[in-house]
C-alpha cells in the first residue's frame, strides 16, 4: 500500500478495537481487551509486523477468538482469522480475504494495493470517524480513499444568445412643490400642582431614652440591612456550587495549576479528528459547561457525539499539571454515568475514578465511550 493511502484512514464505531500505528493496524475482539495496551506500545513504536503479530499471540492463540493485522509498506501483509473479512483494491482487480475453515488464520501478500477495508461480521456501515494513529473502538476500518463514481453524462442545455440591452430615456426632473409654512400652534399653560400637605415625622418623646421616629417608616429587617447594595444595576454572585469545585492536582498542600499556561503540555488526538494543545483547561462531553472560570482564562469546550448517551453532559477535564505533575498534562474524571477507562501506554487498562486527578504518559490512550477516544502525544 502506498505511503500515502494508509495514512487516510477511517473507522466505523463498534465493540472491537482498533490499533492503528504508522506501520501496522491490528483489529481485535472486546474479549482480547488486555492485550490493547502491549499491541499499542509496539505499533507506536514503529514495530514491524512480525514484532506485532507475536505481541498479539503473547497470551496464546486459542483464547484469540479473531482477529485482522495488517503490514503497510512496499508490499501489504495481511493476516485474518475468525469473523473478519479484509477486502483490497489492487490494479489487478478487487481481492476479500476471509477465515477458511480447518485454517489457523489466512495470510496473503499483496502488490500495489491503493484502499482497503477490515470489517467484523460483514459490517456494511460507513466509516466515516477519522482516525490517524491511536486506539478506537470500532467494526470496520477504512484505508484509503473510496473512489467516487464518475459523474453521469447529461445533455448540454442550450442558452439563449445575449441581448444588449436597450437604455431607457432618462426621466424628466421633477420640481418639487414649495409648502406654505404652518403656523406654530401657541402652548397652552400648565397648571401648577397644587401642594400636597405632608405628615410631620415626629420622633417620639423626647423625654424617652431612645426617641425613634414615629412617622410611617418601614421597618428595616436583618436581611435588608445586610444585602449589598445592587443600585448600580450590577448582578450579585451567588454562593458556589460545591458539586463543580476544581479537583486539587498535584500534591496535597500545592497551588491550584493554572487555567492557561504559556506552553503546551501536551497534545490530544480525538477519534473524530480534532487535534487540541493542552495549554489551558479542556472539558469534553456531550454538552460541555465550564462553571468556576474567571472570563480571562475561560477553558476549551469539545463537544463529541454520543448516540447511546454513553458519555456525560461534561464527562472530564484534561488540563496542565502543577506540583509533582508540573509540565504534564492530567485528567480527572467529572463524575461522568459510564466512567473513562485509561490505558497507559506499558500498563493494564484502568477505570478512573470521579474527581481523581492522573497524570497522562504520551501515547496514553482515553476511551469515553461510543466509540470516542483521545490519543495524548508529546506537544
Amino acid at each position: 500500500m502506498t505511503e500515502d493511502a494508509a495514512h487516510k484512514r477511517t473507522f466505523a464505531a463498534g465493540d472491537w478495537y482498533a490499533v492503528v500505528g504508522e506501520h501496522v493496524t491490528a483489529l481485535v475482539p472486546a474479549d482480547a481487551r488486555a492485550r490493547v495496551a502491549g499491541l499499542w506500545d509496539l505499533a507506536d513504536g514503529g514495530a514491524s509486523f512480525e514484532a506485532v503479530l507475536d505481541g498479539l499471540l503473547v497470551d496464546g492463540l486459542s483464547t484469540l477468538s479473531g482477529f485482522a493485522l495488517v503490514g503497510h509498506g512496499a508490499r501489504t501483509r495481511v493476516v485474518v482469522r475468525g469473523d473478519v473479512t479484509a477486502s483490497f483494491r489492487t490494479p489487478n482487480g478487487d481481492v476479500d480475504i476471509a477465515d477458511e475453515p480447518g485454517a489457523l488464520w489466512v495470510e496473503r501478500t499483496l502488490d500495489g494495493v491503493t484502499s482497503g477495508r477490515l470489517s467484523v461480521g460483514g459490517a456494511v456501515d460507513g466509516s466515516d470517524l477519522a482516525l490517524v494513529t491511536g486506539v478506537a473502538r470500532a467494526s470496520a476500518v477504512q484505508f484509503g480513499e473510496v473512489a467516487a463514481p464518475a459523474p453521469a453524462d447529461t445533455e448540454p442545455v442550450e442558452t439563449a444568445p445575449e441581448v444588449a440591452p436597450v437604455e431607457a430615456p432618462a426621466p424628466a426632473p421633477v420640481v418639487p412643490a414649495v409648502a406654505e409654512p404652518t403656523p406654530e400652534p401657541t402652548p397652552e399653560p400648565t397648571p401648577e400642582p397644587e401642594p400636597v400637605a405632608s405628615e410631620p415625622l415626629t420622633f417620639g418623646d423626647p423625654d424617652a431614652d431612645d426617641p425613634t421616629p414615629t412617622g410611617e417608616q418601614p421597618a428595616v429587617t436583618d436581611e435588608a440591612a445586610s444585602a449589598p447594595d445592587d443600585h448600580d444595576g450590577q448582578t450579585t454572585v451567588g454562593a458556589p456550587l460545591e458539586d463543580f469545585v476544581r479537583p486539587q492536582i498535584g500534591l496535597p498542600g500545592q497551588e491550584l495549576a493554572p487555567a492557561v499556561v504559556a506552553h503546551p503540555v501536551a497534545k490530544l488526538i480525538f477519534s473524530t479528528g480534532e487535534v487540541l494543545d493542552v495549554d489551558r483547561v479542556i472539558l469534553v462531553g456531550r454538552a460541555p459547561e465550564a462553571r468556576r472560570f474567571a472570563s480571562s482564562d475561560q477553558p476549551h469546550l469539545v463537544t463529541v457525539s454520543s448516540p447511546n448517551h454513553e458519555i456525560s453532559s461534561t464527562h472530564l477535564e484534561i488540563r496542565p499539571g502543577a506540583g509533582a505533575d508540573h509540565g504534564m498534562a492530567v485528567v480527572t474524571d467529572m463524575g461522568s454515568t459510564n466512567g473513562t477507562v485509561l490505558v497507559q501506554p506499558g500498563l493494564p487498562p484502568e477505570d478512573l475514578q470521579a474527581g481523581i486527578a492522573v497524570s497522562l504518559i504520551p501515547g496514553a490512550i482515553l476511551d469515553l465511550g461510543d466509540g470516542v477516544t483521545i490519543q495524548t502525544t508529546n506537544p
